[in-house]
C-alpha cells in the first residue's frame, strides 16, 4: 500500500467527551492481507473497527493482518475489540487475525487488552506467521431452488480432496439447512465457505439480511418446517451466526470423531 487514498478505506470519526476527537483510518487493500488502522481510537469508535475487520475476514477467506503501529487508542480497554473479532472468527472456515504491534514482544505477549490475539513487533513477523490459504473451496450462489444442491456437489468435493469421507453426508445435511434457510428466509445473494482445520470441517454460509437464525430446541410433533437447525445441531459439535456489515455469516464444525460414534 502507499500513502494514496483508496475508495475502501473507512474512517471512523466520533466524540469523545464532547471535546476529543477520535479519528481512526482502516485502510484496506484487496490485493494484500494487511489492513492498516491509524489515527486516534477511543471507546466510541471500536464498533466501527470490528465491523470494517468482519467485513473483510467475512469477504474473502484468509488470514487478515491488522497493523496497529500507527494507532493511538485512548481507552486500555479498546483493544478488547481485537480480541473479540478474534473470538468471533475463531470457527469461520479459513479465517484468522493476527497484530502487528511494535509494543508487543511476540505472539504470547501478556498484554492483558490483547490476551489471545497473536501479535507481533514487526510487519514482516506478522506475516510470516499469517498461515496461507493450503485448502478453501468457496462459491457464490444465488438464492434459488438448486443453491442447495450447489453447495453440497461443492462440500463434496472438498471432503473428498481432503480425506475426510466419513463427515460427507453430515456435512451436506448441515450446508444443506445453511443455504436453504437463506433460500427460503434471507433471499439474497450468499456465499459459501468451507475449509479444513486440523481433523474438523468448518463450513460457512455469509448472506446479506441481518435475521439471525434462532434455535429453541426440539419442535412440536405437530409443527411444519423449523427443524434445519435442530439438523445442523445434531450433525455439527458447534454452530452459531455472527452479525457482519450488511447481513451475517452461519457457521458451523463438524469432527469425524463424532459421526464414527454415532449409532448405526
Amino acid at each position: 500500500m502507499t500513502g494514496i487514498e483508496r475508495p475502501n478505506a473507512r474512517t471512523v470519526t466520533d466524540a469523545h467527551n464532547g471535546a476529543i476527537m477520535s479519528n481512526c483510518r482502516v485502510d484496506i487493500d484487496d490485493s494484500s492481507v494487511v489492513v492498516r488502522l491509524t489515527g486516534v481510537l477511543d471507546a466510541a469508535g471500536t464498533r466501527a473497527v470490528r465491523d470494517a475487520l468482519l467485513a473483510r475476514l467475512s469477504d474473502r477467506p484468509g488470514p487478515v493482518v491488522a497493523d496497529v503501529t500507527g494507532l493511538r487508542v485512548l481507552d486500555p480497554a479498546g483493544w478488547g475489540v481485537f480480541a473479540e473479532v478474534c473470538r468471533e472468527v475463531a470457527d469461520w472456515p479459513a479465517a484468522d487475525l493476527l497484530l502487528c504491534d511494535a509494543t508487543v514482544d511476540g505472539p504470547d505477549h501478556a498484554d492483558a487488552p490483547l490476551a489471545g490475539v497473536p501479535a507481533w513487533p514487526t510487519l514482516d513477523g506478522a506475516l510470516a506467521a499469517a498461515a496461507p490459504l493450503a485448502a478453501v473451496l468457496t462459491a457464490e450462489l444465488a438464492p434459488t431452488v438448486g443453491a442447495a444442491r450447489q453447495a453440497r456437489e461443492l462440500v463434496t468435493a472438498g471432503c473428498e480432496r481432503w480425506g475426510m469421507p466419513t463427515l460427507i453426508d453430515p456435512a451436506c445435511i448441515a450446508i444443506t439447512e445453511m443455504v436453504n434457510n437463506v433460500v427460503a428466509h434471507a433471499r439474497t445473494p450468499m456465499a459459501v465457505r468451507l475449509a479444513p482445520q486440523d481433523s474438523t470441517l468448518h463450513l460457512a454460509v455469509r448472506d446479506h439480511s441481518p435475521r439471525r437464525p434462532t434455535f429453541a430446541g426440539l419442535s412440536p410433533p405437530n409443527r411444519v418446517g423449523g427443524r434445519g437447525l435442530l439438523l445442523i445441531d445434531t450433525v455439527a459439535r458447534r454452530w452459531g451466526s455472527s452479525a457482519v456489515p450488511d447481513g451475517k455469516v452461519v457457521w458451523c464444525v463438524l469432527h469425524p470423531e463424532d459421526e464414527a460414534a454415532a449409532p448405526e
